[in-house]
């Protein structure tokens, strides 16, 4: 296969359909692909961003969120749960929470979410908050999510 096929990721695409909790990552540092008990890292963004939202895979694109944002919720907020089930409520940092509720974060703060469906149950914590910075709700959806876990 040729480095220069826009097929290249097709396969690996496939098995994270395939993977409950499969998704694609984009930030600034590149890409990763996560399914199964593997990831794929690059730096060939815009090409698998393509496939993978052609072919209807989850995708979060957090490369136009604010550096500071990205870093509150990368290492404060939980990890996406990629082929195992989620942590038990409440979740933090080191915990596991499903794809649809680290979406919502993202979200919230501005990544591009592609086939994600947006999740009242998540989506809803957002609602019930003060408006106010950016950063200062997302510091509020994780003190919330660790202290109940929603």
């Amino acid at each position: 296969m040729s480095w220069n096929d826009p097929n290249r990721y097709d396969r690996d695409i496939s098995r994270a359909l395939a993977t409950v909790g499969g998704h694609l990552s984009i930030g600034r540092g590149g890409f990763t692909l996560h399914y199964e008990n593997a990831r794929l890292e690059g730096y060939d963004c815009d090409t698998v961003k393509a496939a993978a939202t052609r072919a209807g895979l989850p995708v979060i694109d957090s490369r136009g969120v604010p550096f500071t944002l990205v870093a509150k919720l990368a290492v404060k907020g939980p990890m996406i749960a990629v082929n195992t089930p989620p942590s038990p409520r409440p979740w933090h940092g080191l915990s596991y929470a499903p794809l649809a509720a680290v979406a919502s974060a993202y979200r919230k703060a501005g990544a591009d979410v592609f086939n994600i469906p947006k999740s009242e149950e998540h989506e809803a914590i957002f609602n019930e908050m003060a408006a106010g910075p950016l950063a200062d709700l997302l510091d509020a959806w994780l003190d919330h999510v660790r202290a109940h876990g929603q």
